[in-house]
Parts: C-alpha cells; structure tokens; sequence
C-alpha cells in the first residue's frame, strides 16, 4: 500500500482511507473492528470518522456510535499507534450537534473533547470542519450557488478566530493537523493566507467529493492542491455505489444504501446511469474490476492525497483494497477520458 504525505505535516497516509460513516448503522460494532482489523493487515494507516456518522441514515440517537465504535477498538486491541485518525466538527444547521450551532473557537474545544471522549483517545491526528459556516456547492448545490450574500469581513474573522482556537488545541496535544472538507478554492486560499500570516495550523488537507462521475474538482482546486501541498481526500469515490455498477437496469440489492437513500443523495438519474455504463464498457473492454478500476483512476489523480472508500461486507472490503495493486495504462485512461468527455457532470 502506498503512503503519500498528509500536506506538510509529516505525516504518511494510506493512498486508500477507511471510510467509517455505515458503522453503528449498517454495519454492527463487531463488523466494523473486522473492517479496521483486515484494512490494518493489508496497509491501510488511515481511517476518516466524524462526529455526525452513521449517517446511513443519519438518526439523533446514533449520533457519535460511529467515533465509540473506533475507541472501542482502540481500548480492546491497544493498537492507537497503527492509525492515523481523522474525524470532523459537525457544520451549522446539523441539530444533533450543539443545537445546529456554526463552527467557531466556543464550539470547537467542546466539539474536540466529544470526540476524544468516544473515540478513548487523547489526540486526533487529522482535525477537520465537515462543512463551512458560509455554506458550499457540494452535495449538488453547484446548480444553484450564489455566494453574493456572503459578508466577507466576517467569514474571515470567523477563520481567524476558529486558526487561533485550533493552535490552542494544538499546543494542548488534542490534535496534530487541520484539515477542511466541503470547501472552495476561494476559502481554502483564506485560511492558508491568514496560517501564514501567524493564525494557527495551515490546512492539511481538503476532502471533497470526487469520482469519475463528479469532477468539481479538476480545475482550481486541483491547482490550489499542487502548488500549496493540500492534497485531496476524496470521499465517495465509488459515486455512492453506482460505479460498482450494482444499481444498473433497476437492480436494487437488499441492504444498499439506495434502500435507505432513495436517490444517492442526488446522484440518480438516467445521465448517471448512462454515464455508468460507458465506465463500465471501458473495464470490461480492458479486464477490469470496475469499483478497483474507479478506485485506482483517483490515486493517478496529481492532486490527490487519500481516496475515501467505505464498505458493508468483508467482500466489499477485500476487492476494493485490491484497487492499491492495479496499475491502469494509457490506453484505459485515455478512455475513461473519453467516457467524461462523454458523459461530464452526470449529477
């Protein structure tokens, strides 16, 4: 497996990530310590958590079991060590979470040491904020965004003020890294600005969705990324299951997330379907595993520092580990190329 650097952390990360947010909902605490057991054994170092999953479905009562699941597993094996942990302070509007409130330096010493406290662990290694205060495009919200009523003197006091509370965290020992998620290249470029002016930890990382199928990423990001060592951590690489290909013709598997989110958090419809079909044509035509196919196109990615991947099954688990021992040729990139050029912004 290989390691690629976390910023300029010093730290090394897995080129794959253990995705965690099916655990204590689909997937039993026992299910989830196998997960980390057999990710650990074929070298995976890096788990991504928050303090918001599960969220398949996200419900008030299970809020947190996700991070208790992790630091039951940490208290039962003794092996904190053999991870890089990374988990995320829930955004505004998230009612489970200190009523909805927005990230700022009040919420975030008590949203860390909620973290601490269920994950039975003294220090996160990867502290990030799950989603900006001033709201995002993710999540399908491109189609629409407008961020002309922004106010900009308060958006960056408000990262001036969040960079002075995480250095305090830091100086504590509490976490090591800061990391964002759900965030632009506008706001990235802010909070390394004000870093480097003296204000706090400079961001390590961005994790924001990317697959095949969502490529928001590709223009200014992926340049911010290369220049300012902030790699991408990708999450739902897989497109939420449909590059597997497991939904095609209307199929519905017992127990996949389409059954419990009817459409993929905006991801279904019939350009995607489309889409997935000519993704599928080029690993059939090349002999390929599709979810490994998808999953080794993002570590070709320049940008990109750890693909985010989750599982419900052992098997699952096993072929998209495999993604770490194929390499893809110039012949299928150049079709997967083809493909988005094809098929671009299905979703």
């Amino acid at each position: 497996m290989q390691k690629r650097p976390l910023g300029r952390t010093g730290m090394e990360v897995s080129a794959l990530c253990l995705g965690s947010m099916t655990w204590g909902a689909q997937n039993t605490p026992a299910e989830g310590h196998a997960q980390i057991d057999r990710a650990l054994e074929r070298g995976v170092n890096f788990i991504d958590t928050a303090e918001m999953y599960p969220t398949a479905p996200v419900r008030a009562e299970t809020t947190g079991r996700t991070e208790e699941i992790i630091g039951e597993w940490f208290a039962r094996t003794g092996r904190r060590q053999d991870m890089i942990l990374a988990t995320k302070h829930s955004g505004i509007g998230f009612a489970n979470a200190r009523d909805g409130a927005p990230i700022s330096a009040a919420t975030i010493p008590e949203a860390i040491e909620g973290s601490l406290r269920r994950l039975q662990t003294d220090h996160i290694d990867l502290y990030q904020f799950h989603w900006p205060n001033r709201g995002s495009y993710m999540f399908r919200q491109n189609w629409s965004f407008d961020p002309s009523g922004q106010d900009r003197a308060e958006t960056l006091a408000h990262m001036q003020e969040a960079l002075d509370a995480l250095q305090r965290e830091v100086d504590k020992g509490r976490i090591r890294a800061f990391g964002l998620s759900n965030e632009s290249a506008w706001g990235t470029a802010q909070w390394l600005r004000l870093a480097e002016a003296g204000h706090g930890p400079r961001v390590a990382s961005i994790q924001n969705e990317y697959s095949l199928m969502c490529r928001l990423y590709d223009t200014d990001l992926a340049e911010l990324s290369v220049n300012e060592d902030v790699g991408l951590l990708a999450f739902s690489p897989l497109a939420a299951g449909l590059l597997s290909g497991k939904y095609q013709g209307g199929a519905l598997p017992e127990g996949s997330r389409m059954t419990i989110n009817t459409d993929l958090g905006g991801r279904k419809g019939p350009r995607a379907f489309e889409a997935v079909e000519a993704y599928l044509g080029v690993a059939r035509k090349h002999g390929l595993d599709p979810v490994q196919m998808a999953l080794a196109w993002c570590l070709t990615r320049p940008f990109m520092c750890s693909a985010i991947f989750g599982a419900t099954s052992m098997d699952q688990l096993d072929l998209a580990l495999g993604a770490a021992d194929i390499t893809l040729g110039g012949e299928v990139l150049s079709d997967l190329d083809a493909a988005h050029r094809a098929h671009p912004m299905p979703y």
